[in-house]
């Protein structure tokens, strides 16, 4: 009479399986809506959190199941094997949060001014949700960026002002930073672009006007007066998002010349939390990188 042996099965691998699917589609789901579809930044976090708690459920499962195959043979090998497969996304993007969280300091405004940072030309504002955060960065929170980040710092460049502009425009559009407000950025535009008015023709006689215009003087506070007081400094605020996360960023690059030189001052904020996870550390130091590049040689130290 032939013996025949049952395999035992898992159980926990197959939830694991399950679990770590249902993680992963969740989180693709959120990323997707937050990049392309218009979820706002608290939900996308709240969300992203739920998501990984069922991939580091999946986790453990699977491992339970791994060490039911290794010690009685059960099944469900295969299905703990997807589930580590779905639940690494997840599982990543939870790690690489919670390490920064923890490791980086608890603010969302930097600036390379530690003194006097470029003020906002229209002060961010968004509804933070559950994310709730201080009104304005504090002296402690310049403190902290300074330990954290000695070297995000300002950049001076041996050229005038309007070369170095030409210059922060090129990197910010290039960089992905929508300009969206300039104080003392008033070019002249072309000669050529003006109107033309129609001359009268020879044989014509032009009708004198009834009263002759008397000159005025031209008033003190008009745009021409503002733009000599600030003809010395450019300040231009923009916004940017991340490449993956979609997440968003508030800029504002200043510009200020000093003899022949032009001193470059950024500040980066994020839009939504009580903290960056370094993130707008980053923003600030790969666009000061770019920027070195446009102008490599003429920067200062």
């Amino acid at each position: 009479m032939a013996i025949r042996f049952d395999r035992p099965v898992s159980s926990a691998s197959r939830f694991s399986r399950r679990f770590g699917a249902f993680a992963l589609v969740l989180c693709l789901a959120a990323l997707v809506g937050h990049r392309f579809a218009g979820l706002v930044t608290p939900y996308l976090v709240l969300v992203l959190i739920v998501s990984a708690g069922f991939a580091l459920l999946a986790a453990l499962l699977a491992f339970a199941g791994l060490r039911s195959l290794w010690l009685t043979g059960a099944e469900g090998g295969l299905d703990a094997l997807k589930a580590l497969i779905f639940a690494a996304l997840p599982l990543a993007l939870g790690v690489i949060a919670a390490e920064r969280y923890f490791m980086l300091p608890a603010i969302y405004d930097v600036s390379t001014d530690l003194v006097s940072a470029p003020d906002w030309l229209k002060t961010p504002n968004a509804d933070q949700i559950w994310l709730k955060r201080p009104p304005a960065a504090t002296p402690e929170d310049r403190e902290k960026q300074l330990e954290a980040y000695p070297e995000l710092t300002g950049r001076r460049y041996d050229g005038a002002i309007d070369r170095v502009l030409q210059a922060v425009k090129k990197v910010a559009k290039q960089s992905g930073i929508r300009i969206t407000r300039a104080d003392g950025d008033n070019e002249p535009s072309d000669i050529d672009d003006r109107p033309v008015k129609p001359q009268p023709d020879d044989g014509a006689v032009a009708e004198a006007p009834e009263a002759v215009p008397i000159p005025t003087p031209r008033p003190y506070d008009d745009d021409v007066a503002q733009l000599i007081r600030r003809a010395n400094g450019v300040t231009l605020q923009g916004e940017t998002r991340t490449l993956v996360l979609g997440l968003r960023f508030d800029i504002v690059i200043r510009l200020r010349e000093e003899a022949e030189t032009t001193l470059v001052d950024v500040r980066v904020a994020s839009r939504y939390g009580p903290h960056d996870l370094g993130l707008s550390a980053d923003v600030a130091e790969d666009y000061l990188k770019a920027l070195d590049s446009e102008l490599l040689g003429i920067a200062g130290s």
